[in-house]
C-alpha cells in the first residue's frame, strides 16, 4: 500500500471506532434515561399508594366509608 492509501485507512479505521464508541455513549445514556423513567415511575406509584392510603385512614376515621 501506498502511503496516501494507509493514511485513508487508518483514517477509515478512527472514523469506524469513532463511531462505535458514539453508538456505546448513546446506550450507555439511554439506558441511563430509561433507568431513571422507570425509578420515577415506581416514585410516583409509591406516592399514590402513600396518598390512597391518607385518604383510607381518613375516611376510616371519620367513619365515611360506609
Amino acid at each position: 500500500m501506498d502511503n496516501s492509501n494507509n493514511m485513508s485507512y487508518q483514517a477509515g479505521q478512527a472514523k469506524g471506532q469513532a463511531q462505535e464508541k458514539g453508538n456505546q455513549l448513546m446506550d450507555k445514556a439511554s439506558n441511563a434515561a430509561q433507568s431513571a423513567k422507570e425509578s420515577m415511575q415506581e416514585t410516583g406509584q409509591q406516592v399514590q399508594a402513600k396518598a390512597q392510603g391518607a385518604v383510607d385512614a381518613v375516611k376510616n376515621a371519620t367513619n365515611t366509608n360506609k
